[in-house]
């Protein structure tokens, strides 16, 4: 049962409760109108009864009044696009493209598709729609077995694979066929292919300004399976169907997005140097193709959204730095000058960096806004010289209102290693007193190449609404310090990032509120990585959960489904030229060494870090004798807090097994 604690301002304090993860909502995809008046935005909520995450369309005036509901709460609709005159939204809803009238407030599905939609762009003139969309390509099976009678009830037939890629983290096995990209008038009726090939064509789609051709990246080398990374930025004539490529280097040209006067291009992209992070540098390039120019060459950081200015000047950026969302004015030519530091707020479950923002022609950006006490709401933030954020929504509130979460503390350190500065946070329990001594989780993000930062996590307050202090860092290795910082452990991970961990941990313990002998470990993914190989080199802790970890390198490069991927940028080699590299970083190689008692917890159907290697690990353990348990989580893939039960489920766990080996039941609260 979860306390009620007491602070000291004699304020009752009611920490979260498993199930408030259905109470959790958030904004998404905010989109301008045309005019700059309203703003549509997608809201997403928790279904108690379908146990799913749910979505629906909301609009409010820009200044952040009139709220109100487009869409049926049951219809989970998504990516809303407003047509160029404001009259109209198209939007996706259960695969189909559906449109909305303003004027009527009417809604209907305007497309027939046998396969989802995706990236849904209207033409200028407001007659068409692009999209892309997955178009299957026949490929019977090369035996057929004769002899089967009429009403015969034969065993399924073999599955025959021969390509490269073959299953996909949620999606499990894939489809024979290909992203290719569409026509529809916005008016209904039926589809028109525009691609062709045995290529994957989509992503963002971007029209030329007299609606004559589309811009679109696609990797349409003939061995592309073999360069993953590898795209070009292509036009697309619609008359001719004919294709032009206008890049061409060694690495991901994505994104174009054509400027409003028609002139330029924007895209990213890198230099691909098979290293293990590589940052997206934003460039722009003339309608042709030629003239390709950097404009953050000078920064030091990924580029994951951007966007034109109404005047074609400059672009409006998103990036993350040290952690925090940065949303900034990127002119053609000057000084990048920083709008909002508060950009994120998606990543509800643990604390991920990560938003969405649309530029308004009225001169403000709508952006999701990220906060420690609660996830996305819509925010605005106008694009001048003295900018300042406006709060538009609060989605939250009754939660907030019945519920106290644990205030989050930023905080650096050095690292034992190199002296190198290290950022962390601590969160605290509700209720929290210097004065006593608490437990603390340590908690260790995922990718590796990933940055936690201050965004709300929900898995961590329900650890620390338990009594916990929790403490997560960005260690070696994290993206949003720079692309060097993140490469230390370039073909060397784990390595001194575990150092930068336990020093995070030493750190919060010379603070004098932590009961040394209460010491606990988990993360997810990477953090399941970083977890097993801690307790492979130290005794520190009393108990571990792992989550969806890698434990052997070799296994895991021959069963990931990215392992055409993993196997040529994490890696000097293929594993059987190297196989002593391999397990040199594999913590099944220092299972010997374990003591502490540990939990393994995957989805059934990851297919990023398989379950077998949760299984192999469970096993060697429970050879050497150690207390271990393995919590097999069914239908869930390698994001296990997709369904809001799994969500629950998760910390549900990790607290359990914590609970087991406490040192001193109720230490820092009262039960």
């Amino acid at each position: 049962m979860f306390a009620s604690f007491v602070s000291d301002a004699n304020t009752t304090v009611r920490p979260l409760q498993l199930d408030d993860v259905f109470e959790l909502e958030f904004a998404a995809d905010p989109q301008p109108s045309p005019s700059g008046e309203h703003i549509v935005f997608v809201r997403t909520w928790m279904d108690r009864e379908q146990d799913r995450r749910r979505s629906s369309l909301w609009m409010m005036n820009s200044d952040g009044s009139n709220l109100q509901a487009l869409t049926d709460r049951n219809i989970n609709a998504s990516s809303p696009r407003w047509s160029p005159t404001g009259d109209r939204i198209a939007f996706l809803a259960n695969g189909q493209i559906q449109m909305l009238w303003l004027d009527s407030g009417r809604t209907a599905q305007v497309t027939t598709l046998q396969q989802g939609a995706g990236s849904i762009e209207w033409s200028p003139d407001g007659n068409w729609l692009a999209f892309s969309m997955f178009t299957p390509k026949a490929k019977p099976a090369p035996v057929s077995l004769p002899g089967k009678p009429a009403q015969a009830e034969w065993a399924a037939p073999p599955i025959y694979i021969d390509d490269m890629n073959y299953r996909a983290d949620g999606r499990g096995f894939l489809a024979s066929g290909y992203s290719q990209i569409y026509l529809v008038s916005a008016q209904g009726g039926s589809a028109i292919q525009l691609t062709e090939g045995d290529f994957n064509h989509g992503g963002a789609l971007s029209w030329q300004h007299d609606g004559k051709a589309l811009f679109f990246s696609a990797n349409r080398y003939s061995d592309w399976q073999s360069q993953p990374l590898n795209s070009e930025i292509f036009k697309l004539d619609l008359d001719s169907r004919e294709l032009t490529q206008l890049t061409d280097r060694f690495g991901p040209d994505a994104n174009p997005q054509v400027s409003p006067n028609g002139e330029l291009i924007a895209y990213v992209g890198f230099d691909d140097r098979r290293l293990a992070h590589q940052h997206n540098r934003l460039y722009v390039m003339n309608a042709d193709g030629s003239n390709v120019r950097a404009l953050t060459a000078d920064l030091d950081q990924g580029i994951s959204q951007f966007q034109w200015q109404p005047n074609s000047r400059g672009l409006v950026v998103g990036y993350v730095e040290n952690g925090a969302g940065i949303i900034a004015e990127q002119p053609l030519r000057g000084e990048r000058r920083v709008l909002a530091n508060d950009w994120g707020g998606l990543s509800y479950s643990r604390p991920y960096s990560g938003g969405q923002f649309s530029l308004s022609s009225s001169g403000y950006v709508a952006y999701t806004q990220s906060s420690t006490a609660h996830p996305a709401e819509l925010a605005t933030v106008r694009v001048t010289r003295r900018p300042s954020s406006t709060t538009l929504t609060a989605l939250n509130a009754d939660l907030l209102m019945k519920r106290t979460v644990g205030e989050v503390e930023e905080f650096w350190y050095r690292s034992s290693v190199d002296e190198k500065p290290i950022q962390g946070w601590i969160m605290y329990p509700p209720g929290f007193d210097a004065s006593q001594q608490y437990p603390l989780i340590l908690e260790i993000h995922g990718g590796p190449h990933t940055a936690y930062g201050p965004y709300f996590a929900m898995e961590l307050q329900l650890m620390a609404a338990q009594g916990y202090v929790v403490l997560y860092t960005n260690p070696r290795g994290s993206t949003s310090y720079g692309e060097d910082f993140a490469n230390l452990i370039h073909h060397n991970y784990p390595s001194h990032d575990y150092n930068d961990l336990m020093d995070g941990v030493d750190a919060v313990l010379a603070r004098g509120f932590i009961n040394e002998d209460e010491l606990f470990i988990t993360g997810g993914s990477g953090g399941g990585v970083l977890t097993t190989w801690t307790i492979g080199h130290t005794d520190r802790f009393a108990a571990a959960v792992a989550v969806n970890p890698v434990i052997n390198w070799y296994s895991f490069v021959l069963n990931a489904d990215m392992y055409n991927y993993f196997s040529q940028y994490w890696f000097p080699g293929l594993p059987w030229d190297m196989p002593e590299h391999y397990l040199k970083y594999s913590p099944i190689s220092y299972v010997g060494n374990v003591s502490t008692p540990t939990m393994l917890f995957t989805g059934e159907s990851d297919h990023r870090t398989p379950i077998s290697e949760t299984e192999q690990y469970y096993q060697a353990l429970q050879l050497r004798g150690i207390e271990s348990a393995m919590v097999r989580v069914p239908g869930a893939s390698h994001a296990l807090h997709t369904r809001p039960s799994n969500h629950m489920a998760k910390p549900a766990y990790v607290i359990h097994w914590f609970e087991k080996f406490r040192a001193s039941k109720g230490s820092g609260s009262e039960e």
